[in-house]
C-alpha cells in the first residue's frame, strides 16, 4: 500500500514537472522588424515586416497605421502551428492616408501557453511620415547646345533631399551631384551612337519616399557624321603585337585570333573596367579653365573613327575608336591635360600601361600607349604636370598617345574641352551661375 502511495506520489511530481517544463519552455516574446522602420514613404514604398520567434512558433500578427488618432486596420493573421519565420509586404495603398506624419503599431504574438495560454505578446510602434509628392525640379541653366559625341552641362535646384537625381534619356542615366550652393550640377553627353531623334534629355528626381519627376530642358543637338577608316593587319604587326597578348587570351597558337579577341573582348573588358571609374569621382570640378592639348603633338585618329580591319585582303572586325590620337617624338614627355587625382596608373590591356585622371562631376581622361608612368594612384597632379612618356604598349602600331575624355563612363569628343570658347560658354558658365 506504502509503495502504491509513494508510486502515486511520484507521478504527481513527475506530472508537475512535465506541466511546469511545457508551461515554461518558452518564456520569450516573438521578434519583428519593419523596412524602412523610420523616415518618409509613399504608396508605392515596399513596407517589409519580418516576424521570427524561434520558440513554439508565430500565432498572430495585428498591424494598424494611426494618423491624426484615427486608427486604421491594415492587416489581421493567424499563422498554422510552427511557423518560426514570416516576411508580410505591407500595402498602404488601400488606406486613405493624409500627408504628414504617421504611426504604424505592430503586435505579434506566439503559441506559446505561457501567461495563462496568452502567450508571449511584443508590441512596436513605427513613426513615419507619409509623402505623395514628388520633388519640385527649377532648372537654372538657360540655353543648352549639343553636338553628337560630345557634352553639356545643365544646373537645377529641388526643394527636397534627391535619393537619386541627374539627366536621363533612354537607357542613359546621368548622376547629378549637389553643389556647395544647394543647387545640383550634372555633366552629361550626347553619345555618338545615340540616334538623334532619340536624345530627349530630361531632369530627373526621385525623393527619399519614392516619388519622382522628371523636367524637360531647353537644348539644341547637333548631328555629327563621323570618318570611316580602313586598317589592314599585316603579319608584321601581328608578330610585333601579339606576344603582349598572349596571357589575356585563350589560345595563344594564333596570331590572327589572338588579335580578334583582345580588338573584340579584352577591349569590351577594358571599356567597361573605365566605365567603373565612374563611380569614384568627385562631386565637385576639380577642372580649372580648358585642357592643356599636349605640347607639339599633330593628331593622328580622331574620336569616333568608325574603323574596318582588313587581313589579306579580307575584312575581318569593326570597331569605333574613342580618343584621340597624337604624337610628336618618340617618349614624347605626355602632361595632365588639367587638375585632377589619378584613380589609374598600371597596365591595361588594349591601352597598354596607361593613366587615368579624375577631374569632378564624372569627367575623366585617359592616357594610353604609355611606355613610362611618373605618377602613383591617389596622387593630384596640376595641368600641364608630367605624368609619363609616350610609348606603344597596348594595342598600338606605333609610338603615341591615345586621349580619352570621358563622361560618367561614356567616351565624348576631346576637342571640345580644348575649346576655351566653348568650356567657357557651355560647362564652366553655368558652374558659376547656379
Amino acid at each position: 500500500m506504502k509503495s502504491l502511495k509513494k508510486l502515486f506520489l511520484l507521478l504527481i511530481v513527475v506530472g508537475l514537472v512535465a506541466a511546469g517544463v511545457f508551461y515554461f519552455r518558452d518564456t520569450r516574446a516573438p521578434q519583428l522588424s519593419l523596412t524602412p522602420g523610420s523616415g518618409p514613404i509613399s504608396k508605392k514604398t515596399k513596407l517589409l515586416l519580418s516576424l521570427n520567434d524561434e520558440g513554439v512558433g508565430i500565432k498572430s500578427v495585428q498591424v494598424v497605421v494611426i494618423q491624426e488618432n484615427n486608427q486604421l486596420p491594415l492587416l489581421k493573421r493567424d499563422f498554422p502551428p510552427q511557423t518560426r519565420v514570416a516576411d508580410l509586404e505591407l500595402d498602404l495603398s488601400v488606406l486613405k492616408l493624409k500627408e504628414g506624419g504617421l504611426q504604424i503599431e505592430v503586435l505579434t504574438t506566439d503559441q506559446s501557453i505561457y501567461h495563462l495560454g496568452k502567450g508571449n505578446t511584443t508590441q512596436q510602434l513605427f513613426t513615419l511620415t507619409y509623402d505623395t509628392r514628388p520633388p519640385i525640379i527649377s532648372v537654372l541653366s538657360k540655353a543648352h547646345n549639343f553636338t553628337k559625341g560630345g557634352s553639356g552641362l545643365v544646373t537645377y535646384s529641388l526643394n527636397e533631399e534627391a535619393e537619386k537625381t541627374g539627366v536621363q534619356f533612354g537607357e542613359h542615366f546621368f548622376p547629378a551631384y549637389q553643389q556647395e550652393s544647394g543647387s545640383y550640377a550634372c555633366l552629361f553627353a550626347y553619345p555618338y551612337y545615340v540616334k538623334e531623334k532619340d536624345f530627349v534629355p530630361q531632369v530627373i528626381a526621385r525623393d527619399l519616399a519614392g516619388n519622382e519627376r522628371p523636367a524637360g530642358i531647353y537644348y539644341r543637338a547637333n548631328n555629327k557624321k563621323f570618318r570611316q577608316r580602313k586598317i589592314n593587319i599585316s603579319d608584321r604587326f601581328l608578330a610585333q603585337k601579339t606576344p603582349e597578348f598572349e596571357a589575356l587570351v585563350e589560345d595563344a597558337s594564333d596570331p590572327l585570333k589572338i588579335f580578334l579577341q583582345v580588338n573584340q573582348e579584352v577591349r569590351k573588358q577594358n571599356r567597361n573596367k573605365i566605365a567603373e571609374f565612374s563611380n569614384k569621382t568627385s562631386s565637385i570640378p576639380l577642372w580649372n579653365g580648358a585642357f592643356q592639348r599636349q605640347p607639339k603633338a599633330a593628331s593622328l585618329a580622331q574620336f569616333a573613327d568608325y574603323r574596318t580591319y582588313y587581313y589579306k585582303g579580307k575584312q575581318i572586325d569593326k570597331q569605333v575608336h574613342l580618343g584621340q590620337d597624337l604624337a610628336s617624338v618618340a617618349q614624347a614627355e605626355i602632361v595632365a591635360e588639367n587638375v585632377g587625382e589619378v584613380l589609374w596608373a598600371e597596365y591595361l590591356g588594349i591601352y597598354g600601361l596607361c593613366v587615368i585622371l579624375d577631374h569632378g562631376l564624372g569627367l575623366q581622361s585617359l592616357y594610353a600607349h604609355m611606355s613610362q608612368l611618373d605618377v602613383q594612384l591617389g596622387d593630384m597632379v596640376t595641368r600641364g604636370q608630367v605624368i609619363g612618356r609616350s610609348g606603344a604598349t597596348g594595342m598600338a602600331g606605333g609610338d603615341h598617345l591615345h586621349l580619352g575624355i570621358f563622361v560618367a563612363g561614356i567616351p565624348v569628343q576631346p576637342i571640345e574641352w580644348w575649346d576655351a570658347s566653348w568650356l567657357r560658354n557651355n560647362i564652366d558658365s553655368k558652374l558659376k551661375t547656379d
